[in-house]
């Protein structure tokens, strides 16, 4: 309807109705919409039939059979309405489904609170307040369960041939699982691909990080149809590297310089941390790898004697850490952190905060997921630099770009 309509209907309203507050304005239009759906049911049933109501046209098998009363939810509050019914029962309502008891679209509404973090108490007493009915925690669940086929259908979804990066990394949880809480890890992959997009691959739960279950994710990877990946950044989980190479043997691998420097430091005395972290910064911002080991052997003369662990930790990684060297400023800025999949996990713990418990690994799944939704609908801009960093690799790697 145009404006100058609905504005004229709403005024005969008004003053047929003599309305004077938005309460009684409120019960006039559930009046109007019990009388709409009730209409618009009517005109199923004569689909369905094949006649209109009181006509005697035509030969007959099946006959109206009253109505049944039946209370559904709406963004107006409760309705009370009276569906038709036919004699053989063969009646199935589009408009109102027969087991459903809601037409205000309420179920987008819990599911996107549910995906900002939202407890399902919280969003009960949210629903109660604005529309004055009770949701349970069943229903609420119920809901949300809608969402699980279609994050089953996301984590089988084909994807690119070949990724320029990927990013892997785990997150922990608490879920209940045979009466007892365990911790158990979302398994979380980005890759950026050919035109510079970031794009979350998958999440899969699983009950601890370790290599064996990043093989099967990598395999899965490969099996939905990646078959290039240029370089991986990942944490220092033993075993990573053997578990990607094991898929992709052409890939790099890069760890994490930052959780080098967190987990090298982890036994640092506090009032040695700010000098020790400044010496290392020398070695990862050295400007090529000759230099960058120069200032290890450095690092080691001068901390080796109070801190040998953290030496080692750094000569035994060398082979992981050390990649990022032979690129290109905007190549590095990417490659050497996990910066991208941390800011990832920030949106999750933020929607997650209020969760302390998950009750099952599909209710952990399903929040990850809308949260996953909620914040990749921002990542609407290519990687900066893209094209100069997509030339850089191709001659590296001696390919030839489109």
């Amino acid at each position: 309807m145009k404006d100058n309509d609905v504005k004229e209907l709403a005024k005969e309203l008004l003053e047929g109705k003599n309305i004077k507050d938005v309460t009684q304005l409120q019960e006039v239009l559930k009046e109007i919409l019990k009388s709409g759906v009730e209409t618009l049911l009517e005109a199923e049933l004569d689909e369905e039939l094949g006649y209109e109501k009181y006509s005697n046209e035509g030969e007959k098998t099946n006959y109206r059979n009253g109505k049944t009363k039946k209370k559904v939810r709406s963004d107006l509050g409760e309705v009370e309405i009276d569906v038709p019914r036919d004699r053989n029962g063969d009646f199935e309502p589009q408009l109102v489904p027969k087991y459903s008891r809601d037409i205000s679209g309420m179920e987008e509404k819990v599911i996107s609170m549910y995906g900002k973090g939202m407890t399902t108490r919280d969003i009960s007493e949210h629903i109660h307040e604005m529309y004055g009915y009770e949701l349970s925690a069943e229903s609420i669940s119920r809901m949300t369960d809608k969402v699980l086929p279609i994050v089953e259908e996301w984590q089988q979804r084909p994807l690119e041939s070949h990724y320029y990066f990927i990013f892997m990394d785990a997150i922990f949880y608490k879920v209940k699982q045979n009466n007892r809480v365990m911790n158990k890890a979302a398994y979380i992959v980005i890759g950026i691909n050919r035109e510079g997009y970031k794009e979350v691959l998958g999440i899969w739960i699983g009950e601890h990080e370790n290599s064996k279950f990043w093989l099967k994710i990598l395999t899965d990877l490969k099996n939905r149809g990646i078959l290039k990946v240029n370089v991986f950044s990942v944490d220092g989980l033993p075993g990573f590297q053997q578990a990607i190479l094991a898929t992709f043997p052409n890939s790099v691998v890069q760890r994490c310089v930052i959780h080098q420097v967190r987990q090298s430091t982890r036994y640092v005395s506090y009032k040695h941390l700010p000098t020790l972290t400044r010496d290392l910064r020398l070695v990862y911002r050295a400007p090529n790898e000759e230099e960058g080991f120069k200032q290890l052997e450095a690092f080691k003369q001068k901390w080796q004697e109070k801190y040998p662990s953290c030496v080692k930790s750094w000569y035994e990684n060398w082979e992981v850490i050390s990649p990022f060297f032979k690129y290109s400023h905007n190549i590095r800025q990417i490659m050497y952190t996990t910066n991208i999949i941390e800011n990832l996990n920030r949106q999750y713990r933020k929607v997650t905060k209020a969760k302390p418990v998950f009750p099952t690994d599909e209710s952990l799944l399903k929040a990850l997921y809308l949260a996953t939704e909620y914040a990749t609908q921002k990542w609407t801009s290519r990687m900066k630099n893209w094209d100069q960093i997509r030339y850089e690799l191709a001659i590296i790697n001696g390919e030839t770009i489109d």
